[in-house]
């Protein structure tokens, strides 16, 4: 099914998920569609396996775990609303190999005034779901889950001409 990419959120420095400057990092970009789902985009490098040419299981989770968290963002456009993970599950249902795009998709399934549920998929390049998550979050506003400075922490949407405006999923 083709979906509508409706917006982009920002990227930050050092994240391992999202920093664009960590040299190690996933460096994901977050694409908002038209189904209210999120979709993260990334390349993985020799660093993030561990069997040869597979994805660690860990790093998985974490891409799992931001993107359901971050869906959140979708419904929130303030800067107030963010994701604490209360409980984390994830099953894994293929081996993730290195080449090539990996996608994942996270949507919230429940949200209740202090908390919201979510789940996602990890996608292979074929469409394959390769696992699968779900996970509880607390809603907590930044200035107290860190100190966190927008401008030093270069908390902004970087734009490019291989923005998506439709995807298939």
């Amino acid at each position: 099914m083709q979906y509508r990419v409706t917006g982009k959120q920002p990227n930050s420095k050092m994240c391992l998920v999202c920093g664009l400057k960590n040299v190690t990092g996933l460096k994901a970009l977050f694409y908002e569609l038209e189904n209210n789902e999120l979709m993260a985009v990334c390349e993985l490098m020799e660093e993030h396996q561990s069997y040869p040419n597979r994805l660690h299981g860990g790093i998985a989770a974490a891409l799992l775990d931001e993107t359901i968290g971050r869906a959140i963002m979708i419904t929130h456009d303030d800067d107030d609303i963010w994701g604490v993970t209360l409980e984390f599950t994830i099953r894994y249902k293929k081996p993730i190999p290195l080449d090539g795009e990996l996608r994942v998709i996270g949507r919230i399934t429940q949200e209740r005034r202090r908390f919201f549920k979510g789940a996602g998929e990890l996608l292979l390049p074929d469409g394959t779901i390769a696992a699968e998550a779900s996970g509880k979050y607390l809603k907590f506003p930044l200035d107290e889950i860190a100190d966190f400075d927008f401008e030093e922490q270069e908390w902004k949407v970087t734009t490019s001409e291989r923005d998506p405006t439709v995807v298939d999923l």
